[in-house]
């Protein structure tokens, strides 16, 4: 069974509690346990985590790159908050482990303020999901199983 990796980046710790009218009210555990049943649909593994650090989420995209080659990894699913807006790290990091990944945002991100239009993400990644809530994790996910 291949795993799927959900990065969550700076500040969705906060979900649930940080403006709910643009992220909802639902907490990183419940997307956590939606991410749990999306997976076991697809037959795939969960392995989720957070980090408010761009270096350690840029370590454990390497790490994915490993096991995708190594055949264990379905591929990565990156929210990376506002790391997308600004970090040609992790565009560098993703391109460097040639892994497969799909950037998610909870909001549609081109609604929204000027700044959030542009992505370093978006040129490295397979797809790019905005504006289904956390619901787009699920669709995340079953874009994984699908490729």
């Amino acid at each position: 069974m291949k795993t799927a990796l959900i990065l969550n980046g700076p500040n969705l710790n906060l979900l649930g509690t940080r403006e709910p009218a643009v992220y909802g009210s639902q907490t990183l555990a419940d997307v956590k346990a939606l991410c749990v049943q999306a997976c076991a649909s697809h037959n795939l593994a969960l392995d989720f985590r957070q980090s408010n650090h761009e270096g350690e989420l840029i370590d454990w995209i390497h790490e994915a790159g490993r096991a995708q080659a190594a055949g264990t990894l379905a591929g990565v699913v990156l929210n990376a908050g506002a790391y997308t807006h600004t970090s040609i790290a992790l565009h560098d990091a993703i391109k460097g482990a040639g892994v497969t990944l799909i950037e998610l945002h909870i909001s549609n991100v081109h609604a929204r303020e000027a700044f959030r239009h542009h992505s370093y993400i978006s040129p490295a990644a397979r797809a790019v999901m905005a504006g289904f809530g956390v619901q787009g994790y699920a669709l995340a996910i079953a874009g994984l199983a699908g490729l």
